[in-house]
């Protein structure tokens, strides 16, 4: 059982039908032991009967049959109630196991979209599915058959040994000895078998993510003909895997071929100590067919405790791996927020300055001040390593960001609650990360149900609608995972799409046209400029031909802020912004005269 504070709400939640399935276990257990009494009670009708026939008294088949009609009765009916009751404690017990497990995952699963990037930084998707799969597996076998194992060991332990004390005593202690000395044993080894488990799960966490990671990036261990260096680092990872799992199950296997041997060591002894009763009378056979058919009883409490022993301490492992994902701290939250009217998308730093909390030393953005008015279409432009994403970071409050620094319409953004603010802005992500599902409903995702007119709107504003209807199946093709079935350009104006059916008052889009060409580019722009009159839209790029037509651009350089103004501004008076134009226009006019040449 699982007592630890992620876990023991559940007892609470689930209560009744936990009490009725152990309360129905306990039943079973009950009636079950009155079964060797009542067969005992037909082995004695015969051996008397057989007694009264030697001794020259006439006994037909149908007295005889009359004495033993009550007892098969009773017997079938003690049986129907246990087969019956052994079905209600499997649903009552195993069922809510399973609603347990399913409570937790998703518990898991939303306390997983709650933690910020900077948690994922350092934890692998592979090693985090494990949590979700095999350690939640084992604290639903600690819910389900390890709580009904330990109600069942110990209840049906105690009666039947309690009945066996009632047939004899000194038998009954002979018996038990051995049983205490494994129970004391399996205790002292229960910490070993912990530990040997959580080895065994983190071991299988590494080979997991290691899995992950090679087969989404197949493509570039084929290009670098790294196929085999990877199989070979696959092989020692499940190695590794292999040994550690083979530890575990060895120990376990141990203390079953102990428990096998003690029992089997105790009926010998029995056997031979209760024919020394019966010859002497003592004991009558069917009184040692009963005691030793309650022995029998005795041997699934003992190997019930025996599997509760590895039961606890896989669940225990694995509860605290939970716990520890649990425990990881919701960096990004509205504790501070309050009721905010709704945003019109008018943007204001101040004095903004921001390093990421595993490097705190390290500024990635240096006192920055800006002002985007609602309704603007303005360029963020720099180089590399400027600051441009991690300042859009800021703006979705992927991470925080210091009080009085950052505003939306005149609201700290601290303040703004986390649904509106991520309600009134549209993100094209850098990566374009598209999900494994169709292209419409991919465009649609904001929506609670898909409009499909909105989706072709959207298709035909990011230009990408005449790419979608060549396809066989069109807005209803299925993507592969991570969109690999589409081009990169492709994916990046399914991405714009994406956004536009959203339709937020703020649009950022992370260097969203860099895939596809200049024409397709401005088209894209145009519509842009066409559709959002009166909202906010942001464009980040790296080229001056994104941004050069656009109400405002914002010039990073190393987390500063170096130039602010449009294109004819900064080109009067910014020497960084005057040197890019120079280079591209130079990489321009090398591509056209490589172009005619080639002609």
């Amino acid at each position: 059982m699982i007592f630890t504070k992620h876990f023991r709400k559940y007892y609470l939640i689930y209560a009744i039908p936990l009490i009725l399935g152990l309360a129905v276990l306990i039943a079973v257990d009950y009636f079950q032991l009155i079964i060797p009494e009542v067969t005992g009670d037909i082995i004695g009708t015969y051996r008397r009967a057989n007694q009264d026939i030697a001794a020259g008294a006439i006994i037909t088949e149908d007295s005889l049959l009359r004495q033993i009609l009550p007892h098969l009765g009773k017997l079938l009916i003690l049986l129907a109630i246990v087969a019956f009751g052994r079905f209600l404690w499997r649903l009552f017990i195993f069922g809510t196991s399973r609603k347990i497990e399913e409570d937790v995952r998703n518990e898991m699963f939303e306390h997983a979209t709650k933690l910020s990037n900077s948690f994922y930084s350092k934890e692998k998707v592979g090693g985090l599915m494990t949590y979700f799969i095999n350690d939640l597996g084992a604290v639903r076998m600690a819910f389900g058959p390890g709580l009904l194992m330990i109600v069942d060991g110990i209840f049906l332990g105690g009666l039947t040994l309690y009945k066996m004390f009632k047939m004899d005593v000194m038998m009954t202690v002979y018996a038990f000895i051995p049983m205490v000395a494994l129970a004391i044993l399996m205790f002292i080894l229960r910490k070993s078998m912990r530990e040997k488990f959580r080895a065994r799960q983190e071991s299988f966490e590494s080979m997991s993510d290691y899995v992950q990671e090679n087969l989404s990036g197949i493509s570039v261990i084929k290009a670098y003909v790294k196929e085999a260096s990877s199989a070979l680092r696959f092989e020692y990872r499940t190695k590794d895997f292999f040994d550690k799992n083979i530890a575990f199950v060895r120990q376990r296997l141990y203390f079953q071929m102990a428990i096998t041997i003690a029992i089997n060591t105790v009926i010998f002894t029995l056997i031979g100590y209760g024919s020394y009763l019966v010859i002497y009378h003592t004991f009558t056979p069917e009184d040692l067919m009963v005691y030793l058919t309650y022995f029998g009883t005795l041997t699934w409490p003992v190997m019930a405790l025996v599997r509760v022993i590895t039961i606890s301490s896989q669940a225990g492992a694995s509860a605290q791996r939970i716990g520890e994902f649990f425990d990881a701290e919701i960096e990004v939250n509205d504790d501070l927020a309050v009721e905010t009217p709704e945003l019109c998308g008018s943007i204001t730093a101040s004095n903004l300055s921001f390093s990421y909390p595993d490097d705190p030393e390290i500024l990635i953005l240096k006192d920055i001040s800006f002002e985007i008015k609602e309704g603007e279409m303005v360029g963020i432009l720099g180089r590399t390593g400027s600051g441009k994403s991690t300042l859009v970071d800021l703006l979705l409050r992927v991470y925080n960001v210091e009080l009085d620094t950052l505003y939306i319409d005149s609201h700290d953004i601290i303040t703004i609650p986390l649904k509106q603010l991520r309600d009134t802005i549209g993100y094209v992500p850098q990566d374009n990360f598209l999900f494994s599902d169709t292209i419409k409903a991919n465009i649609g995702f904001s929506q609670a149900e898909i409009d499909i007119e909105k989706v072709v709107d959207a298709a035909k504003l990011s230009d990408v609608y005449t790419n979608i209807i060549e396809f066989k199946e069109g807005f209803d093709t299925i993507l592969g995972e991570r969109g690999v079935t589409v081009s990169g350009g492709q994916k990046q104006r399914i991405s714009i799409a994406r956004a536009l059916t959203k339709d937020p008052k703020v649009l950022i889009l992370d260097d969203s046209v860099s895939a596809v060409d200049t024409k397709t580019e401005e088209a894209i722009i145009k519509n842009l400029s066409q559709v959002r009159k009166n909202k906010t839209t942001i464009f980040i790029a790296h080229r001056i031909s994104t941004v050069r037509h656009m109400d405002k651009i914002l010039l990073l350089d190393d987390g500063k802020l170096v130039g602010n103004g449009s294109h004819e501004e900064l080109l009067k008076v910014s020497p960084l912004y005057q040197e890019m134009v120079r280079l591209q226009t130079l990489d321009r006019l090398e591509d056209e005269k490589g172009g005619d040449l080639d002609a």
